[in-house]
């Protein structure tokens, strides 16, 4: 999906298109909390006028508008939008999900397979083909889970209901303008259950803006047309920002005693290679002036990570950090990287909302400055839970164990998750 996820650097949710999964996330996780705002099926009915009556104005046509009567209220969205279950794993299990060994090997083969379309998006966009492939991966398996919701009663549920209905009632206007200009009929309109759309799961603003016809076939058809969702995804990505020929991000090494309040901070490459970090082989980073941030998805006993502004183009599609470096680094694998030297330790499994929220207010409490109260461990609760370790005399790596929940008088989690392996 473009845009969203767990342990956000923003806001995180699970959507797809330009900023598809940002906005979603933000809606989502107040909604947990939130009382049940959905509107009733009578003021969907009035909703649904209100539609009609600004696409009329805005000159759709009468087919477009007729096919209006086919739209519905959707109660499954809606318990999708307050159940979302990415939400409550953590960074091993998430990454873990997302980089299997069997994806990995079929993002290979495909990409050996489209290896002419992927050598034509490189040479227009700029953008790695392996990163393309590692978005399409994530996204829908490489084109196995497309999604069988229909996008526009999803999108009129999710605009109806009180929370986000912005949003949601523009991208709705938006997937009315692609029926109308003729590039699929609402009937076959299917995706997610938040509105994302085809093998890149674009949801209708991003489809407008990006949508390619890559194989000249006159139509942009995102589901039944690979080349035209590979293009796409490297217009989209170019259009967001990618720096050709500048990487994501890597793993890097730490030094002895670092200082763990430095993490989310942005810096010239320089600056961290004279603190001491290094690449993942043990070398010295390279002295330049490219911004780049340190990252600890799973505190001090897990890997590090640095990351460039590529990166924060792949948050651009999906806010989620844990999102963006499962992304960068099924990339690395695809294109013949190998393994993580640090792996990933045994974690305790992600923090149901209301403890998070619980750790947000008890920081605030306590005079530390958390950012947002959203159930989101973004930089800014990082940064807060980090002070407060440092306060109690800890390594401050910003990382919820179970010491820093017992003495923030917090019941640490039920159980710890297995071990998982991360190519």
């Amino acid at each position: 999906m473009i845009a969203a996820s767990p342990s956000s650097r923003g806001r995180r949710f699970d959507l797809r298109a330009g900023a598809l999964g940002v906005v979603l996330l933000f809606g989502a996780l107040v909604g947990h909390a939130a009382a049940d705002n959905s509107c009733r099926t009578e003021n969907f009915a009035q909703w649904l006028r209100g539609v009609r009556s600004e696409a009329a104005a805005q000159g759709m046509s009468a087919a477009t508008l007729g096919a209006l009567d086919a739209v519905q209220q959707d109660p499954k969205v809606l318990r999708q939008d307050r159940t979302q279950p990415s939400l409550s794993q953590s960074f091993v299990e998430f990454a873990g999900r997302l980089i299997s060994a069997d994806r990995l090997n079929r993002g290979k083969a495909l990409l050996g397979k489209h290896a002419d379309t992927i050598r034509r998006m490189e040479r227009e966009y700029g953008v790695p083909g392996p990163v393309v492939a590692a978005f399409w991966g994530l996204e829908t398996d490489f084109g196995k889970t497309l999604g069988n919701y229909s996008v526009p009663s999803s999108l009129a549920t999710l605009a109806c209901d009180s929370r986000r209905s912005g949003f949601f009632r523009d991208e709705f206007i938006n997937a009315l303008k692609i029926i109308d200009r003729g590039d699929v009929a609402l009937s076959m309109m299917s995706g997610s259950w938040a509105g994302a759309m085809g093998n890149m799961q674009f949801m209708p603003s991003a489809w407008l803006r990006s949508a390619t016809d890559g194989d000249g076939d006159g139509k942009r058809d995102l589901w039944n047309s690979t080349t035209d969702a590979l293009v796409s995804a490297g217009h989209f990505l170019a259009a967001l920002g990618w720096r050709t020929g500048m990487r994501w991000g890597r793993e890097i090494l730490l030094p002895e005693g670092f200082d763990y309040l430095l993490l989310d901070q942005t810096r010239p490459l320089a600056d961290w290679s004279t603190l001491g970090v290094r690449d993942s082989a043990g070398r010295p980073l390279a002295v330049s002036d490219t911004p780049a941030r340190l990252i600890a998805p799973s505190g001090r006993e897990g890997p590090a990570f640095i990351a460039y502004p590529n990166f924060d183009v792949i948050m651009q599609w999906n806010r989620s950090e844990y999102y963006a470096i499962s992304v960068g680094r099924l990339a690395d694998r695809i294109a013949g990287g190998g393994k993580l030297v640090r792996p990933i330790p045994e974690e305790p499994r992600r923090l149901p909302l209301q403890t998070i929220l619980n750790v947000q207010q008890n920081l605030a409490a306590r005079g530390f400055d958390v950012g947002p109260i959203d159930g989101l461990i973004g930089p800014s609760t990082r940064r807060a839970l980090a002070a407060f370790q440092r306060s109690q005399g800890w390594i401050p790596d910003g990382f919820t164990s179970t010491e820093t929940l017992q003495i923030l008088g917090l019941a640490p989690p039920a159980a710890a998750a297995p071990a998982a392996s991360v190519p």
